[in-house]
């Protein structure tokens, strides 16, 4: 009989237990992982936060700065978003976020966030590759402690389909741990900045290596592009070469979050289709300012540097030389509004693709960034550009946009212009540079049709504004 009623007693025990597990419990306000303790929101803007609750339930947002409250009701899935008005930079402050069961974001700060994308260029972190090193960075991550200073990397995550949210990933300060991974050249700028701007900044890194333009963008952006075949279900395996790919996987979830503006350095994967890339990325560009929705944001980019991307002799290669790329992402950067473009023809290596020097491209962003986004003056802060050609007899006179102190060689010849006549035949050319302008001749051309420079998968340049801004391969001609 005592074994019955232990019997029955702990049945009913197990039975209290199985419909307390289906009873439903108060639900946590859940956030993307970029929503978080640490995070930086950008200034005196209204910056979106979202997130998932219990569905039909009242969410209250609150923000210590100004103790303002704002609520929405979750919908059927239990998806909400809410903008806040953000103050001017500064910080610490904390966000409760509640359902009914409070979730507190805390250490955030206020000021300018920059996404930093790309491929492995702008993936390559301050520690540098294996066998790869960043240049001197060993003593900028020894003293890279900045608390204003927040870094936020995206995990890889290639996708068939749009993601809402991404792999699990925080902010964290900058400081040796944290800076050695982080991107060199996104790091480099954002120290610039800050310094500069004496207001914290957030750097979020959405990269992956290796990938072409077309990976970080929708399918209804590549609609215009048909020859770009877009991935289906049945598509046997999906990579970072997968058109859409990293856009779902990766910019999807983020694509809202309030930034300043973006830097890109990309290209090295769409070498062999210059052509194409320069309508390619201009609409990338342009698609993702419309999802973001502020605006035609800033869009700084680094033209891809100088390198052996192909074993062919030159003779050989066709557009395949990336020069074709270069002169692409030159004209791109001409269709694309409110953007520039970082040149590093000077800084190449020839044995590398991904070179070592990405000080130089982080200095570069961030002057470009503080004149033409900040408004701050008395300085360089881009390459001169081809303007017009113009022949007299057998000599062409290049000229040039963006470069009013003139242009030097520092002391050297000018060895990377060649021209060519009505032949279509470049040959090797004297250059000299007079009042601003530069003067191109080759004795086995009488009358110059067409000029070119640096125009080669690997040279380095040897051409510059007087502030040391090295200028872009370019043609005049469009054979």
């Amino acid at each position: 009989m005592i074994t019955i009623l232990k019997s029955r007693a702990l049945t009913a025990l197990l039975l209290c237990f199985t419909l307390a597990a289906a009873q439903p419990l108060a639900a946590k306000v859940r956030l993307p992982y970029f929503f978080g303790d640490n995070m930086v929101l950008q200034q005196q803007t209204d910056a979106a936060i979202w997130g998932w609750a219990q569905p039909g339930s009242m969410v209250k947002l609150t923000t210590s700065w100004n103790k303002k409250s704002y609520t929405q009701k979750a919908d059927a899935n239990g998806k909400w978003k809410l903008k806040v008005a953000t103050p001017v930079a500064g910080g610490p402050y904390n966000i409760t976020i509640s359902d009914g069961t409070a979730l507190t974001l805390n250490n955030v700060l206020i000021g300018e966030v920059w996404l930093c994308s790309g491929q492995s260029n702008m993936d390559m972190p301050m520690k540098g590759f294996r066998d790869q090193p960043i240049q001197g960075s060993n003593d900028a991550v020894f003293n890279s402690a900045n608390d204003k200073i927040r870094l936020f990397s995206m995990p890889r995550s290639v996708q068939l389909h749009a993601q809402d949210t991404a792999k699990s990933s925080s902010w964290k300060a900058a400081s040796p741990e944290s800076v050695a991974n982080f991107s060199a050249a996104g790091y480099y700028f954002g120290r610039i900045l800050q310094q500069r701007l004496n207001v914290p900044v957030g750097l979020v890194c959405i990269t992956y290596g290796g990938s072409p333009a077309e990976a970080f963008m929708s399918g209804k952006a590549l609609e215009a592009f048909p020859d770009i075949p877009v991935p289906v279900a049945d598509t046997p395996k999906l990579t970072n070469k997968n058109a859409t790919t990293l856009y779902n996987g990766m910019l999807h979830p983020f694509i809202g979050y309030a930034i300043k503006g973006c830097l890109w350095y990309q290209g090295e994967s769409n070498a062999d289709r210059p052509d194409q890339y320069e309508t390619l990325f201009p609409a990338m560009v342009k698609s993702w300012r419309e999802e973001f929705g502020i605006g035609d944001f800033p869009f700084y980019f680094v033209q891809i540097a100088p390198f052996r991307y192909t074993t062919l002799p030159d003779a050989e290669q066709g557009k395949r030389n990336s020069a074709y790329l270069r002169d692409a992402q030159r004209k791109a950067a001409h269709a694309i509004p409110n953007s520039g473009m970082v040149v590093v023809m000077d800084v190449p290596d020839e044995k590398n693709i991904h070179p070592a020097n990405k000080e130089v491209i982080g200095k570069r962003f961030a002057y470009m960034a503080l004149a033409k986004t900040y408004g701050h003056k008395g300085f360089g802060y881009t390459s001169p550009d081809f303007d017009s050609l113009l022949v007299n007899g057998n000599t062409a006179t290049i000229k040039f946009k963006d470069a009013p102190n003139g242009l030097t060689s520092f002391g050297k010849p000018l060895q990377g212009f060649e021209v060519a006549g009505a032949d279509k035949k470049f040959y090797p050319a004297k250059a000299v540079i007079k009042t601003g302008t530069v003067q191109v001749s080759a004795a086995e051309v009488a009358t110059p049709v067409a000029v070119r420079y640096a125009f080669r998968d690997f040279t380095v340049g040897d051409l510059f504004s007087t502030e040391g801004f090295p200028v872009s391969s370019f043609r005049t001609d469009n054979w």
